[in-house]
């Protein structure tokens, strides 16, 4: 188990999964522009720089290809190099700090919590299941069925859209 437990990582992790969305059909990349990138990442603990906003999109783009299935894990492998967690004790015990460049510390954070996911979920974090739709999920129900990014919005959708196929066929 990685000895960094850093409870915002899986939201990082999520939302750069996620900074490709498809918007009234047309996607969009919330990255795309150095500016966008810049808005996108500073909430997030990022740093807002040109370098941090091309280090976000190559991991994003590895991530997104390893968790679809297109690309094994070990193409991540060169995402840590020169990567470091470092022991820094403390009265309750022992707590580990990230070493890595500032401009490469988000996009650390969620190559992280990806491995961290698959550790402890694993086979949860998904594509939805929505062939349209380009964004992810982390199923966290019991059963491990969950399908879709959202259950309003794609669920609903491809529902709707079996229904009607199936009274168009039950039509003469």
């Amino acid at each position: 188990m990685s000895p960094l437990p850093d409870p915002e990582a899986e939201r990082v992790l999520l939302e750069l999964l996620n900074s490709t969305p498809v918007l009234e059909g047309v996607g969009v990349d919330l990255l795309g522009r150095d500016d966008e990138a810049a808005a996108w990442a500073r909430p997030l603990g990022g740093t807002g720089s040109v370098a941090e906003a091309g280090h976000l999109r190559r991991v994003r783009h590895q991530l997104q290809a390893v968790t679809r299935g297109g690309e094994p894990a070990a193409t991540l492998a060169p995402l840590l190099r020169g990567v470091r967690l470092l022991p820094h004790v403390a009265e309750g015990g022992v707590d580990w700090v990230l070493d890595v460049v500032d401009d490469r510390r988000l996009a650390t954070r969620a190559v992280l919590a990806w491995g961290r996911v698959q550790e402890e979920l694993p086979g949860r974090l998904r594509p939805c299941a929505n062939d349209e739709c380009r964004l992810f999920l982390l199923d966290r129900s019991r059963p491990n069925t969950a399908r879709w990014c959202s259950m309003k919005v794609c669920g609903n959708r491809l529902k709707a859209r079996r229904h009607y196929q199936r009274t168009q066929q039950a039509e003469p």
